[in-house]
């Protein structure tokens, strides 16, 4: 074999080797460009979810300060409805501690009236209807 010959073959062999790196070298390249298409799209699509994430989270949120505050204004009316009950009962109270006062001031009244005949039962009993029904309102 000529010089020549060897020559053209190592010339060859070396531009075989030159094509053989930079088909790899341009395969690499094309491999890290894949990933990072990838990469900015799970980014992305990373970046979607936590605005989702976050979206439901200030939802839950809203939804719990809501609850709270109802539950607040339940406490406050059942402690207001405590109060009128209570009230209601010490009015009632007082009406028949009143009304009591005002049978013995009318059953003095009686004992020490001259004239007074059998009037007295039937104020008793006109007193006595008007209690009822007021306990009747009252329930």
């Amino acid at each position: 074999m000529s010089t020549g010959a060897i020559i053209a073959i190592a010339v060859g062999a070396v531009i075989v080797v030159a094509l053989i790196a930079y088909t790899a070298i341009v395969a690499r390249r094309r491999r890290l460009e894949g990933r990072r298409h990838e990469a900015k799209s799970l980014h992305r699509q990373a970046s979607v979810q936590s605005a989702e994430v976050e979206r439901a989270r200030a939802t839950a949120d809203e939804h719990a300060a809501r609850s709270r505050r109802a539950q607040a204004e339940a406490e406050e009316k059942t402690a207001e409805a405590r109060r009128n009950h209570a009230l209601a009962q010490k009015r009632a109270s007082e009406a028949d501690e009143g009304a009591e006062r005002a049978r013995e001031s009318y059953d003095r009244a009686r004992a020490v009236d001259p004239d007074a005949g059998d009037e007295g039962q039937d104020e008793a009993l006109e007193l006595n209807r008007s209690g009822r029904a007021a306990d009747g309102q009252r329930g």
